[in-house]
């Protein structure tokens, strides 16, 4: 059994999807599509632009949406296979949840698109800049984690909040919140035996409470989005295990906002499934990483460059 699986924030880079649209005729058509239902030169950003103006979360999202959806699509139309003929399962890293999604047709690219563009921004509207941040705790389980960020909010006596935002791997979990119990999370981790803790680079404190002002947006507009039943069933950052009803897909999409991921859960979830190869479509390779780490018994491999593509349709 195979799982198609697609990348979040962190994967983005000047370049990505170049060589694609060089070589792909799909690819093209994907990247122009999107430009189009956005009004804005993405593509161009993407290959040519200023890094600064790639991070902003607003392009970011829907860049590696781009990326991820034009892979896709060449596999699917250089195979002549469906989505549902290569792969048993879906799944993506936070905003890869809607990649996913929209690589098993169950939603339209230019729909997706939209959606991340203003998720993106609801996102960095929820928390004015500076008040909030994110850290990995490298070298301790995601229950060990856990017990620090509720210590870390008890000593700010409720004043500030932080909580678990990605469980990424064994050994890799990040807590999000804000920027004050991020720091006692972080000196408690030490305290606790991590081996290192990092503050990451982020524009907003993702995947934690702090985001509910931009859950509220998106259930709006997910309320009149059409969602339609994937073709294979995609196992969401939330449950970590699979669904394929739209309402729930729905549901789900709204409270991953403000939800762990639960990456680790999910890629065992599926190997317990069956599942014994994992394909990761989009830029970079840092799901292939987590993967291998989670479960070496698990066959990984990504796919963005054309040459990547054609060993890929080579094996089927």
């Amino acid at each position: 059994m195979r799982s198609f699986i697609f990348p979040g924030q962190g994967s983005q880079y000047i370049g990505m999807g170049k060589e694609l649209s060089e070589t792909f005729v799909e690819a093209r058509e994907v990247f122009a599509e999107i430009d189009d239902s956005l009004n804005q030169k993405l593509f161009k950003l993407m290959t040519e632009g200023d890094e600064a103006d790639l991070n902003l979360t607003q392009n970011t999202q829907p860049a590696l949406m781009a990326v991820s959806v034009a892979v896709a699509r060449v596999i699917r139309k250089q195979s002549g296979m469906s989505t549902s003929d290569m792969c048993d399962f879906v799944a993506g890293h936070s905003l890869g949840e809607y990649s996913a999604l929209t690589a098993a047709g169950a939603l339209d690219i230019d729909v997706t698109a939209k959606l991340l563009k203003l998720r993106g921004e609801a996102m960095q509207r929820a928390v004015p800049v500076g008040v909030g941040s994110m850290a990995a705790i490298l070298g301790l389980d995601m229950d060990g984690v856990q017990d620090i960020a509720r210590a870390a909010t008890e000593k700010s006596d409720g004043d500030f909040s932080c909580q678990v935002a990605n469980d990424n791997s064994v050994g890799q979990v990040v807590v999000s919140g804000h920027k004050q119990a991020v720091a006692v999370a972080m000196e408690l981790a030490v305290e606790k035996g991590a081996r290192k803790t990092i503050e990451l680079q982020v524009s907003a404190p993702f995947h934690c409470s702090l985001m509910a002002p931009a859950a509220q947006e998106m259930a709006q507009v997910l309320a009149d989005t059409d969602i339609r039943p994937p073709f294979v069933p995609i196992v969401t950052n939330v449950m970590a295990q699979a669904t394929s009803e739209p309402s729930e897909i729905r549901r789900l999409l709204v409270d991953q906002i403000t939800g762990t991921v639960r990456w680790s859960e999910s890629v065992l979830w599926m190997k317990e499934q069956g599942v014994t190869e994992m394909v990761e479509m989009g830029a970079g390779k840092v799901l292939t990483g987590l993967a291998r780490r989670i479960d070496k018994e698990i066959s990984c491999q990504s796919i963005e460059k054309p040459e990547q593509i054609e060993a890929f349709l080579a094996g089927l």
